[in-house]
């Protein structure tokens, strides 16, 4: 399952076969405008320096946030504070609209601009700790990926961020280290 803030967090590529290229996506304007467009945002692309230097922070803290609550731990009156601060970013207003003849209530920003879209990344997060279980944050076990995902497994048991790339890789790995011990 895609989520918004996790798709922030994982602009920080890391070459999931050998780890011999990573990539901070996050300055490209391609990956900018492709991150706007698919969470239905508006903001100025390419983000300007001071702007780039404010979403690198959030990633960096949201980052550590994540691996924070996913152990177990409670979330710190710091990065609490850190959070609240994030989501002050950004006014809305609510809006009734008729979806497929059912009534429902929207969230319409009524600014744009990056401190709008970090404010947004941190309400998906937010949402995330509310509504979902903070336990089902997980990082690939594979030491090269380091993809952020949420479990979203009947069983909990998810450990790669894609079964068929990390977890085949994985999988041949360990049995090439079998075979290795084998032949000595």
């Amino acid at each position: 399952m895609d989520m918004m803030w996790t798709d922030f967090l994982n602009s920080d590529y890391h070459d999931w076969k050998e780890g011999k290229h990573d990539e901070d996506k996050l300055p490209l304007p391609t990956w900018q405008q492709r991150f706007l467009e698919q969470h239905q945002l508006k903001a100025d692309v390419p983000a300007n320096e001071q702007q780039l230097a404010m979403l690198c922070t959030l990633r960096t803290q949201l980052s550590k946030i994540a691996a924070e609550v996913a152990t177990g731990e409670s979330l710190s009156a710091k990065h609490m504070q850190y959070l609240n601060d994030m989501l002050a970013g950004a006014s809305l207003q609510r809006q009734l609209q008729m979806d497929k003849d059912q009534l429902t209530l929207h969230y319409v920003c009524q600014q744009t601009g990056w401190d709008v879209v970090a404010a947004e990344i941190v309400a998906d997060f937010a949402a995330t700790l509310l509504h979902g279980d903070a336990r089902r944050i997980r990082h690939c076990d594979n030491p090269d990926c380091r993809w952020v995902f949420y479990d979203d497994t009947r069983s909990r048991t998810k450990r790669y961020c894609d079964d068929k790339l990390c977890g085949n890789l994985m999988k041949v790995r360990r049995f090439r280290a079998r075979q290795k011990n084998k032949k000595l």
